[in-house]
């Protein structure tokens, strides 16, 4: 799919024109490669990043799937899309899923940043149309027994891992009232 084929306001773009907000390069760091490197073994064309729990910034995963599109094309030298799942709203999931779809079958690879499913009831139906899902946990901000029941939710099966990100460096709300 072309960016002029693209309806205005879609919320898949290419992440070589969205820039991270960061001075450095984290997708040169060797962290990063690694993943990349793991998760380009694996058979996907679609892969939801999804946070464990509640407790992180509002674009958590969508700067973590910009990071790791950025580093997946310094790898493969062409382009990996960035899908922003993180506030589709009922009335739009299925134009979403279309969209994610018809870049899947165009042959891109597509990286699609969720919110916890606790913050939109969208986030299970599109982890669940993904190849694969990316648990995301953030240290010290998210509860294990909270990940353990998004596992359950979208089905582990779905899941080809985790990665866990150091909250230093990140802004970073205080925790909701218990």
């Amino acid at each position: 799919m072309n960016d002029h084929q693209q309806p205005p306001n879609t919320s898949i773009t290419r992440s070589e024109s969205t820039a991270l907000g960061h001075p450095q390069q984290t997708w040169a760091d060797p962290d990063w490669q690694r993943l990349w490197l793991t998760l380009d073994r694996m058979p996907w064309r679609t892969l939801a990043l999804m946070p464990a729990s509640d407790g992180a910034p509002d674009n958590f995963t969508l700067r973590l799937a910009i990071t790791l599109s950025r580093t997946g094309m310094s790898h493969v030298g062409t382009p990996i899309m960035v899908a922003d799942g993180t506030q589709v709203p009922l009335n739009q999931l299925n134009d979403f899923l279309a969209d994610v779809r018809a870049c899947r079958a165009g042959g891109e690879r597509v990286i699609i940043a969720l919110s916890g499913a606790s913050q939109n009831p969208t986030t299970s139906s599109i982890a669940k149309d993904a190849d694969s899902v990316l648990l995301c946990v953030l240290l010290d901000r998210m509860r294990m027994s909270e990940a353990k029941r998004t596992i359950s939710m979208i089905g582990s099966a779905k899941f080809v891992g985790s990665i866990i990100i150091q909250s230093e460096g990140i802004s970073i709300p205080p925790p909701p009232p218990k």
